[in-house]
Parts: C-alpha cells; structure tokens; sequence
C-alpha cells in the first residue's frame, strides 16, 4: 500500500516516511488535520539533517556536554550546537535598543500587586452543576445582606464560609500576583481597596464573595532593574533570527525532494 506521505531525500540522503510520522507525534496538528503536524515533522527533521550534513562537511568532532544536573546532549544535538555556534551570527542587543523596549513597554515592568482580600467561600465541585447552582445562590444571599449591613462580612464569613479563613473573619492576609487561581485575581485586579465585588465570583472551588480591604499597586520598576530582563529577551529574539536565517541558506541551497520549503507554503510535493 502506497504510503499517504513519501519519503524525502536531503542532499541524496532519505528520511523515511515512517521516521516522519514517528515524529510527528510531537507537533500539534488541527483535528482531523494530520498533514499539518506531518509537514511540521518533516521540516524539522530536514533541517536536523541539514545541520549534521554542515557538520560533517566542516569535519566537526561531536563534544557533547551537560544540558542540566545528569542529563547530557547526544551526539547529534552536539554536532548541530557546534554548527550553529560557527556559522550562527546573531545581532548584538545595545542599549538604545534596551531603552526603547523599556519607554515603550513600561507598563510591563511593574512590580508585582499587593492584595489583601477578604472572602466567604461556598464550596461547589466544578462538576457538581446542582451544588454550584446553590452555592452562588447562597453567595448572592449573602451579598444582598452585605448591601444592607456592609458591617455584617466578618459574622457572615465566620458563620457561613467553607475557607479556613473563616476564622479569620475571611481575611486571606496578604499575597501577590500569581498567589491565587486566575479567574480570583482577575476580580482582585479590578477592585479598589473598601470594594466588594457586586456579583459572586465563579472559581474551581465554587462562589466567592470576595472584598478588597487593601490594595498596593507594584511601582514601574527602574530600567536598571529590568536591563537584564529586556536584554535576555532581545537576545532571544536575535538568536532566533539568526538561527532561522541559518536554517534558510541551507535549505535554499539544498537538494530536498520529497517536500517543498523553499516556497512560502510548505506544501508536501
């Protein structure tokens, strides 16, 4: 039986179809879509071909060394770090660039939001459809007394809350961005200090009535705080560059049959 992709051969060298699908298992592909991870797969291993065809042609000896504690790089992955390394040439990232990064993103370079909310939890498994109905039944019950007798929250959380924090009138103390589930948060973010959000707030753990007693926004941090920060980025950005302009010399000047990537689609041929 004829198989549905062919083999591709690299500069007289064959990459089997089989070794292909096999590696197409690790790119993700629409549903019932499966040329897409197929096309994936197949650029990646032409260019891991490419790369130890360059290697060999520059006769380099594989080196492999240690990626993390234990674990080390294979022979090939050396082969391909060392051709990247020589033949790589990526722009380097000055300060103009830094600054501008900074100026126009600062925003982004904030110091994390210091929270200290307060809340009555009423407990609901996320696939409990009846115990959630209830729970943010009794989560607006609760915020119709509070608009009554805002005074009432810390009699209410110690009476009704399913939190621990119920013995602490509902008080979560203090905690930062990224400290709770992001569907909390994201409430947290829009409420002022003395707040309480009108509406109950929908979480895995089930309905909350949540209250902001303080709020500290994080402060723009300095830009030579976050030099290193941007600049790490940057690099990324220019290694990538330089890796894909790489990637396009060799195969522009490659004999690849089987499949076409010199033209903007990848197409199978």
């Amino acid at each position: 039986m004829k198989p549905l992709f062919p083999d591709i051969i690299v500069n007289g060298e064959t990459i089997p179809s089989s070794a292909i699908a096999a590696e197409a298992q690790n790119h993700e592909a629409p549903s019932g879509k499966p040329g897409f991870a197929w096309k994936a797969a197949a650029k990646a291993m032409v260019v891991r071909s490419l790369l130890l065809q360059e290697a060999a042609k520059l006769d380099f000896k594989s080196d492999p060394q240690e990626t993390e504690s234990g674990k080390w790089e294979t022979e090939d992955e050396a082969l391909i770090r060392a051709v990247l390394d020589s033949q790589m040439d990526p722009e380097a990232v000055s300060d103009d660039a830094i600054t501008a990064i900074y100026n126009n993103h600062r925003e982004s370079f904030r110091a994390p939001t210091l929270f200290q909310p307060s809340h009555i939890l009423f407990a609901a498994k996320p696939d409990d459809l009846a115990a959630r109905a209830a729970a943010k039944a009794n989560a607006k019950n609760v915020l119709e007394q509070l608009t009554k007798d805002s005074k009432a929250f810390g009699r209410l959380a110690k009476t009704q809350s399913d939190c621990p924090s119920k013995d602490s009138h509902g008080s979560l103390g203090q905690i930062g961005s990224g400290d709770t589930v992001p569907e909390f948060e994201a409430v947290m973010d829009i409420l002022d200090g003395g707040q309480t959000h009108p509406e109950p707030v929908d979480t895995r753990f089930g309905f909350h009535v949540l209250r902001m007693d303080e709020k500290v926004e994080g402060k723009i941090l300095p830009l030579n705080i976050v030099r290193p920060q941007i600049a790490e980025k940057l690099e990324q950005v220019a290694w990538t560059k330089a890796a894909h302009a790489l990637t396009k010399r060799l195969i522009e000047s490659a004999d690849i049959v089987g499949i076409d990537l010199k033209s903007p689609v990848v197409k199978a041929a």
